[in-house]
């Protein structure tokens, strides 16, 4: 039996090298499986290339796309639609985060955050295991 098969798989996407390893680092901690991203095109090309997520935390402000116009692509995508969409910035501006959700994320992360913060919205909005 393959145990990585059996992790489910998140996309984590932000231009911070420090933020993309302490997600990784996290998130494998809590029993998923990461798939990174440095920019937007990144994130863009895994979405359409990756057939088994469930789940993806993307930072909104990104080089080339911003992580609201992927939100906005996941929800327009019929084998995208249905995964929960966490953002994140370190903007103050509170319109970001009001288009985020209005792109259709499910949640907004503030930068910085603490590891807690961080493993209660996984818990809340990932699923960690599929029972079969």
């Amino acid at each position: 039996m393959n145990v990585e098969k059996e992790k489910p798989k998140v996309l984590v996407a932000d231009d911070d090298p420090a933020i993309l390893r302490l997600m990784k680092a996290v998130l494998e901690r809590e029993g998923f499986l990461v798939v990174t991203a440095r920019d937007g095109r990144d994130a863009y090309k895994i979405l359409q290339e990756e057939d088994s997520l469930q789940g993806a935390i993307l930072d909104v402000i990104m080089p080339y796309i911003q992580g609201t116009e992927l939100v906005r692509y996941m929800k327009t995508d019929d084998r995208l639609k249905n995964i929960p969409v966490i953002v994140m910035t370190a903007e103050q501006n509170p319109r970001l985060s009001a288009e985020s959700i209005n792109a259709g994320a499910v949640a907004f992360l503030p930068k910085p955050f603490t590891t807690v913060q961080l493993q209660e919205i996984l818990r809340k909005f990932f699923v960690k295991s599929r029972s079969i």
